[in-house]
């Protein structure tokens, strides 16, 4: 059982990278500090639209529209750290504690 603990771990800490990712790529973008018409900066780019949209797109169905502002980052944001918390606070049972 701490095998599925550090692997649910490890895998909320890897979506928290690409999130991190994903969100300083697009102020970049949005600056105009990267280009997409350059193909690398595409292909980054739309890799992780692919992987993280199937979780934003849930939580913004939910959230009201905002115009512009894109809270669906930031409420994910706050799911994984809930998570976290909690597997932290219950790997005892994981353990056999």
């Amino acid at each position: 059982m701490g095998t599925l603990y550090e692997a649910l771990m490890l895998i909320l800490d890897v979506v928290w990278f690409v999130m991190i990712v994903h969100i300083i790529m697009s102020w970049l973008i949005n600056f105009q500090v990267l280009n997409l018409r350059q193909p690398l900066v595409w292909q980054i780019w739309s890799g992780l639209n692919r992987l993280l949209e199937p979780i934003y797109g849930p939580v913004r169905a939910i959230l009201p529209n905002t115009g512009g502002l894109d809270l669906a980052p930031l409420v994910v944001f706050i799911a994984i750290i809930i998570l976290q918390r909690a597997l932290a606070n219950n790997a005892g049972w994981f353990y056999g504690f």
